[in-house]
């Protein structure tokens, strides 16, 4: 239903500072008038992505944080909208970012219907387009890696699932997963290697960034591949073998050890670049198909939700920044 839409609202602001601190605030900003082919959205859920915390934090030390005092077709529809700048009250976001909800959808459903679903999808349709057979994914009982292992289970696509604790191992089981990995049990390796040879997974996503991971999960390809060579040879198999880097959670080195043949290739994946190669329409096909199964396959679960007042407390701040598994929060503006 049509509402009235007021004349300020509530926006969380970051600010660089010339002396390298960084200064969050809630700030009362004008809501701004739609220009043509724009469209006014009331936020009412907004979640805390990896991402978002570089443009939030600007990587900035929170464990040395002060607090310093309070410092028409869409009309009245419920949308989802990727627009950035949403951790405010209301946001003017061009109409071809929203995503029309199914009617009755709380907000909280939709919050996260951008880019965890639209990642999930874009690292299956990923390994189609460059004729892969099977996916390895890291940090895989996060709210993506759990939302990757329903979408690949549903797509009958096999699915090697790396975790770093025996909980997170029990969780992705409990959920259907047949391959889950542990990277800190001394047999992660060893189960690795009978993991790919038994599903052919030649693409890896790696969230993890820093570290040998990347390079274990390589050598784990390159020795599936030459069990079932027919011939030796110096160079290694000739099978391609290929992992993405599309997160830091380790913001470390990422260190290689070179002993998976020469047919490899260690890169960047990111969410926007892949959604401009893959066109308007393919946008479009993958999300009707998040709204299909928002509640379903790309659910989101989170560990608390929060005002945008709140989200500037201390404690709430070093909760959210950890960027840990199964800590995932979910701004409220209308608080």
């Amino acid at each position: 239903m049509p509402t009235q839409t007021p004349a300020t609202a509530l926006q969380l602001q970051s600010l660089v500072n010339a002396d390298q601190t960084v200064e969050l605030s809630l700030a009362t900003v004008e809501v701004p008038e739609p220009g043509p082919g724009e469209v006014v959205v009331r936020v009412e859920a907004s979640p805390i992505n990896p991402s978002d915390l570089g443009l939030l934090l600007a990587g900035a030390d929170v464990t040395a944080a002060v607090s310093s005092g309070a410092a028409g077709a869409l009309l009245g529809k419920t949308v989802a909208a990727a627009g950035g700048g949403m951790y405010a009250q209301y946001r003017c976001v061009d109409v071809s970012l929203c995503l029309e909800l199914p009617e009755g959808t709380p907000a909280v459903d939709g919050a996260s219907s951008f880019v965890n679903p639209m990642t999930a999808l874009g690292m299956v349709e990923t390994m189609r387009m460059e004729n892969h057979q099977a996916l390895v994914h890291t940090a895989a009982a996060s709210n993506l890696g759990q939302m990757l292992n329903r979408l690949c289970i549903e797509d009958q696509v096999p699915l090697v699932n790396i975790v770093r604790r025996p909980e997170q191992e029990q969780l992705l089981r409990s959920a259907g997963a047949a391959y889950v990995c542990n990277s800190t049990s001394p047999a992660f390796l060893d189960g690795l290697i009978a993991a790919l040879t038994e599903t052919g997974a030649t693409l890896g996503f790696d969230a993890t960034g820093g570290g040998r991971l990347a390079s274990q999960i390589l050598t784990g390809m390159e020795a599936a591949a030459s069990a079932t060579a027919g011939s030796y040879s110096r160079y290694g198999s000739a099978v391609h073998k290929q992992v993405y880097i599309y997160g830091s959670l380790d913001r470390g080195p990422t260190e290689l050890t070179r002993n998976f043949g020469m047919a490899w290739g260690v890169g960047g994946w990111l969410l926007t670049p892949f959604l401009q190669k893959i066109g308007l329409d393919g946008i479009v096909r993958l999300r009707r198909r998040v709204a299909a199964g928002l509640t379903t396959t790309f659910a989101s679960s989170y560990t608390d939700q929060v005002s945008l007042a709140g989200a500037l407390q201390l404690d709430a701040i070093a909760a959210y920044s950890r960027q840990a598994t199964g800590s995932k929060y979910l701004i409220i503006p209308s608080r």
